[in-house]
């Protein structure tokens, strides 16, 4: 099928006339064809207006309707996955065999939510029967589920082309609630959001749901964005991307006359504790194990390690970090913003005092490919700069040397919220860890043991999220069929006639869902 370069608007195609953009390719400065025009307010409207018609239809489908919508979608990106791949490869700069991976994580988190519906958990559905003999007062029928909140903002990540843009995370999570989604797709990658919005879009048609299911909208972020987060129709927000942009659509939101959330992914530089006995002989492969996931895809990840903790008594892991990291070399960043970004970032350590450059790699002259580097500073220096806790979104990290294990948790205290908490630790450190594992469960959402952050399992026992600023609200989680309950709200019904009850809550139970009743649960 043909690249559409417009928006789609409820299975429309729409050309704007704010703006245009086209890709470009990050490694070379080519312009990518064909050229994508932007929309303004009027189409957020519409977009807005249509999801709304589409709601009430739209949520009352079963569990299996949805399952097998989103089933829809994942054959359709599959169906289209070489073009898909190798537009996101263009306008990326990624591999293909990471953005190979990243279409399969894709598809896989649709599916997950499909297998999420059938199961039917998420409904959460509590029965507690009428009691009229209890005394001294008669009790009522009281009946609860989830219900979707309604139509849902998302926006296109820059760093996930695939998994968490147009058909990612936060759209599949939202659509398997019963929300319908308009996509505010990111200006870096328009023709790989454009290729997997048509997917969706004969997915919507081919289910037969109504068109304002799904919508995806081409323009500038402070405004088509902005105006999206403001709309009265729009009751939900997902949002991966910088902290400053993520603060912007939070205030958006909480100064509507009806404030709605806003799941945000912002920042994160996912400390890592080394304890002593982990070093001695395994202290080269510790250094090369931490270099391999500080330059993992040029550290455009968030789950980078930015943060290490180490004792001060052994400069071994500095050295050998250091001298892997020199043998690193650059690799293209997903734009030439993101790359200067970088270089600030670096610049702005190279100049704070008490931090010292340890490392240094080779740029990539010409293919916004910068050097890797590594720093090293003391836990003092650290705990009175809170720069030093500024994300530098890129492979840089900075070394952190404290002097025993009440200098290493002081330290922890006084970290910000993190998407996750590395440690390795042997068996000699059991005490030590045990003792700062407390402090890294209230800062962090995921808390990993002798491994690496980069790679986030898609499962039901996920947790990718975190105290802010690493997310907007740290009681949930935007990876793993977790994320489902972001979109959704519970409602009882007291006393509700039979044959008014939803599906859900009846007594015969048509879905087949487990349920709690009178204090029991019930498969």
């Amino acid at each position: 099928m043909t690249l559409v370069a417009s928006s789609i608007i409820a299975g429309h195609p729409v050309t704007g006339s704010a703006g245009q953009v086209r890709g470009v390719n990050p490694a070379t400065g080519e312009s990518l064809e064909p050229t994508f025009t932007f929309v303004d307010e009027t189409a957020v409207v519409q977009a807005a207006e249509a999801a709304w018609q589409a709601f009430d239809t739209y949520r009352s489908t079963s569990p299996e309707q949805r399952a097998a919508f989103l089933e829809l979608i994942a054959h359709h990106i599959e169906q289209d996955k070489e073009r898909i791949v190798d537009r996101a490869g263009l306008e990326s700069g990624l591999p293909q065999g990471r953005l190979a991976g990243e279409l399969g994580r894709t598809t896989g988190q649709l599916r997950l939510f499909a297998r999420e519906l059938r199961i039917g958990a998420h409904q959460e559905v509590r029965i507690n029967n009428a009691q009229p003999e209890r005394s001294p007062a008669p009790a009522p029928d009281l009946r609860q589920r989830q219900i979707p909140l309604g139509p849902v903002a998302v926006f296109g990540a820059s760093n996930f082309p695939l998994a968490f843009s147009t058909a990612g995370g936060d759209t599949a999570s939202a659509l398997a609630a019963g929300c319908p989604v308009i996509v505010k797709a990111h200006n870096a990658h328009p023709g790989t959001a454009g290729l997997v919005g048509q997917a969706v879009t004969r997915a919507v048609a081919e289910a037969g749901l109504p068109v304002g299911v799904f919508s995806q909208l081409f323009g500038a972020g402070s405004a088509v964005g902005q105006h999206l987060v403001a709309h009265p129709r729009i009751k939900a927000v997902g949002f991966t991307g910088s902290r400053g942009a993520g603060v912007a659509l939070m205030k958006t939101a909480a100064a509507r006359p009806e404030p709605i959330p806003v799941y945000a992914e912002m920042s994160s530089i996912n400390p890592v504790v080394i304890f002593p006995s982990a070093l001695g002989s395994a202290t080269q492969d510790l250094a090369a194990g931490f270099v391999a996931s500080l330059t993992m895809g040029s550290g455009q990840f968030c789950t980078n390690p930015g943060l290490v903790f180490v004792p001060a008594n052994d400069d071994g892991f500095v050295a050998a970090a250091g001298r892997a990291l020199a043998a690193a070399d650059g690799q293209t960043m997903l734009t030439a913003g993101i790359c200067d970004s970088y270089r600030q970032g670096v610049h702005r350590l190279v100049k704070t005092e008490g931090v010292t450059a340890v490392s240094e790699g080779q740029e990539i002259v010409g293919r916004n490919a910068p050097a890797p580097t590594l720093f090293l500073s003391d836990t003092q220096v650290f705990r009175s700069t809170p720069d030093l806790q500024e994300e530098i979104f890129g492979s840089a990290a900075l070394i952190v040397q404290y002097q025993d294990e009440e200098d290493l948790a002081s330290a922890l205290e006084s970290l910000q919220g993190q998407l996750t908490a590395t440690v390795h630790a042997g068996e000699q450190d059991c005490s030590g860890a045990g003792t700062i594992l407390p402090v890294l469960e209230r800062k962090v959402g995921r808390i990993l043991f002798n491994g690496w952050p980069t790679g986030v399992e898609v499962n039901d026992s996920m947790v990718h999220g975190g105290p802010f600023p690493a997310t907007s609200d740290s009681r949930t989680t935007s990876v793993g069929s977790l994320a489902i309950y972001r979109f959704q709200r519970p409602v009882s019904y007291q006393n509700i006639p039979a044959d008014l009850l939803p599906e859900a809550l009846q007594d015969a139970n048509p879905w087949g869902l487990p349920r709690r009743v009178d204090g029991v649960l019930q498969d």
